[in-house]
């Protein structure tokens, strides 16, 4: 009888042991299924940031100076890159946990994708100088990018975030991804200005010679930080500083230069900035904006240079960099 009891709890026991041995494989598989997807994700995100959204402005700003047709090849160019990059991202194998988040994702690419299309075969007839609802229209497929960049930080990073969290993977981080670089392009007269490569200044005027500033590195304390895919380990603290070292690469004074700093983790971001007054041709200026970033996990901060009006190049005006404040 003893020994038939011994038997039974010895049997219990080695039940309990399966189950959460079954149990830990099962968790186990889910956050390795969990950060493969995420890992894909990020790589989607940087690419159509870089290759959709960087690309299309760089083609856009000051794209009458060149020749129409030109410019309309290089933005159909822009557009198979979206349209390849929303086929990768549909044929992704996606995890149940992240299903809603996988439907977020497709339609901001797809609104990337659309948008792309149709500043393609609107910009002809813009840079034609005599089809004004053109511009005005290119103006309206910019709520598309914006709706896109919405839809990716409020519902495409949280919803990835909680998913990791809960299979116990939230040392990885979703990236964030931007299409549209700023809320100006929304106003069919600076969409005007900007393709012919004026953007209007206080006075209206722009001066002769050329317009622009260049990030030329950003440090925080005595560590100057290294772009992603580096991560770059620093010493915790509760308000780190970054300074962004911004020289005027153009041939005039610029004033009012804005610099901001946009710290991304765990499906949240937040974003500072500070402005330089004025500084001049090959001045280099070091501007300290203060920034929040959680300890203990790897953030992606990103740093931007406004345009100044004028500018068309604004491929040296952004740095991104992963950091890690232990």
């Amino acid at each position: 009888m003893v020994r038939r009891r011994i038997a039974a709890g010895a049997l219990v026991v080695l039940l309990i042991l399966i189950i959460l041995l079954i149990s830990a494989a099962v968790k186990g598989g889910r956050a390795t299924a969990l950060t493969a997807y995420n890992r894909t994700v990020n790589e989607v995100a940087r690419q159509s940031e870089a290759q959709v959204g960087r690309k299309m402005f760089e083609k856009l700003l000051g794209a009458g100076a060149g020749e129409a047709l030109s410019v309309e090849v290089a933005l159909d160019q822009v557009h198979s890159e979206a349209e390849g990059l929303l086929s990768r991202a549909r044929a992704l194998s996606v995890p149940t946990e992240v299903v809603e988040a996988q439907r977020n994702l497709l339609l901001a690419l797809e609104l990337r994708s659309e948008a792309a299309g149709k500043v393609a075969s609107l910009v002809r007839a813009a840079l034609g100088g005599k089809d004004h609802s053109a511009d005005t229209q290119i103006a309206g497929d910019m709520e598309m990018l914006l709706t896109s960049d919405v839809l990716w930080s409020q519902r495409v990073m949280p919803l990835i975030a909680e998913a990791l969290s809960a299979a116990g993977a939230s040392s990885s981080s979703t990236a964030m991804s931007r299409s549209l670089p700023n809320l100006g392009w929304l106003n069919a007269e600076t969409v005007e200005n900007r393709l012919g490569g004026t953007q209007a200044s206080a006075s209206g005027k722009l001066s002769p010679g050329t317009h622009g500033d260049a990030l030329t590195a950003v440090s925080v304390g005595t560590t100057t930080l290294q772009p992603e895919p580096a991560v770059n380990r620093l010493p915790a603290g509760t308000s780190p500083v970054f300074t962004a070292s911004v020289e005027d690469s153009g041939e005039n004074e610029e004033t009012k230069v804005r610099v901001e700093v946009t710290v991304t983790s765990n499906g949240s971001s937040s974003t500072s900035s500070r402005t330089i007054g004025s500084i001049k041709p090959k001045e280099t200026v070091n501007l300290n904006i203060p920034a929040k970033v959680p300890a203990g996990v790897e953030a992606k901060a990103a740093v931007k240079v406004d345009a100044v009006p004028g500018e068309t190049n604004l491929a040296n005006n952004v740095g991104s960099y992963l950091v890690f404040f232990e």
